[in-house]
C-alpha cells in the first residue's frame, strides 16, 4: 500500500498536559477563557496561505479539528473504552486512540481568531496536538441527533441514573489535595470523584489496578491515589506521585508533569511514594 505523506498546518496549546486532564468527550460546561490562562489555542504555522485559508470562517460558532494522537505509536484491533463495563470492543466502534491511522476529530466551539491563533473552547486534545485541518461545523449536515448510537447508548442510559458509589476522602488525602491545591494549582479531585464513584472495579483503561491486601490504586494523570471498596462506599485515603523519586531525578525526565511538584510532595510526605509497576 502507498504511503501518504500529511503536514501538519498547527499546533495546539493548552493547559491540558497528560492525557487524564483530556476528557475523551469535551465537556461543554467547562469555562474556556479565550486566550486566558485556561484557554485552548491552534496555532497555525506561518506557511504561505495558512492565513488567507482562514478567511470567512469567523462567522461559525464551531470547527472541526482533525488531529493525530501523537502519543500513540501501536494499534490494537480490540480495546477497552474508559466509559462503561470492562468488555473490549472494535476499535471501529469506538472512539480509542489505539487506530490503524491515529486519526482523530473533534468539534470545538470557535471562541476568536486573533491573526494566526484560533481561540477554542473545551476540547479533548493535549498539548502539542498537531492538527492537519479544519472544517467548519454545519449544524444543518453535521447534527443527527435522533441517530442510534450502539453501545454507547447503553451506558449512556446507565450514566443519567445517580452514580452507584460514594466516594470519601480521609483526613490524611484531604490534606493532601489542599496541600496540592493551595500551593501549586493542581486539583484532580472532580475528576477522581467522577470516575470512583460510577465504579471503582479494576479496568485498564482507566487505569484502576487491585493491589495486595485488599486495596486498590488509580493513576491520575501524573498523581495516583489508593483506595479502598466496602460495598457500595469508596474511601480514598492516601495520594502521591506517579512516579518513584528515582525516576524523577533521573536525567531526561525534566519534562514529566507536575515534576516539581511531586518532588515536593515527597518531601512532605515520603512514606507516600508510590512506585511504577508493569
Amino acid at each position: 500500500m502507498p504511503a501518504l505523506t500529511l503536514h501538519p498546518i498547527g499546533y495546539l496549546r493548552t493547559q491540558q498536559q497528560v492525557k487524564f486532564q483530556a476528557r475523551h468527550q469535551p465537556d461543554e460546561t467547562e469555562p474556556a477563557a479565550a486566550g486566558g490562562e485556561s484557554g485552548n489555542v491552534l496555532e497555525l504555522l506561518p506557511e504561505p496561505g495558512l492565513d488567507l485559508a482562514l478567511r470567512d470562517l469567523a462567522g461559525f460558532d464551531r470547527v472541526w479539528l482533525i488531529w493525530w494522537f501523537h502519543r500513540n505509536d501501536t494499534w490494537n484491533p480490540l480495546v477497552r473504552p474508559p466509559r462503561g463495563p470492562s468488555v473490549k470492543r472494535g476499535v471501529f466502534a469506538t472512539r480509542s486512540p489505539h487506530r490503524p491511522n491515529p486519526l482523530g476529530m473533534t468539534p470545538v466551539r470557535l471562541l476568536g481568531i486573533e491573526g494566526r491563533s484560533l481561540l477554542l473552547g473545551p476540547c479533548d486534545l493535549v498539548d502539542g496536538t498537531p492538527v492537519f485541518d479544519l472544517k467548519p461545523y454545519v449544524p444543518a449536515y453535521d447534527s443527527f441527533p435522533e441517530a442510534a448510537a450502539g453501545w454507547i447508548d447503553e451506558v449512556d442510559a446507565a450514566a443519567v441514573l445517580p452514580p452507584r458509589f460514594s466516594v470519601q476522602l480521609g483526613a490524611r488525602a484531604v490534606m493532601q489535595a489542599e496541600w496540592l491545591r493551595a500551593g501549586w494549582g493542581i486539583d484532580f479531585m472532580p475528576r477522581l470523584h467522577e470516575l470512583l464513584a460510577r465504579d471503582p472495579s479494576p479496568h485498564r483503561t482507566r487505569r484502576i489496578r487491585r493491589q495486595p491486601g485488599g486495596r486498590f490504586e488509580i493513576g491520575c494523570g501524573a498523581w495516583r491515589a489508593c483506595f479502598t471498596v466496602n460495598g457500595e462506599k469508596v474511601d480514598v485515603d492516601l495520594l502521591g506521585p506517579a512516579y518513584p523519586r528515582r525516576f524523577l531525578m533521573r536525567p531526561g525526565y525534566e519534562e514529566v508533569p507536575d515534576r516539581v511538584a511531586q518532588l515536593a510532595f515527597l518531601e512532605v510526605w515520603p512514606d507516600s511514594e508510590l512506585p511504577l509497576k508493569d
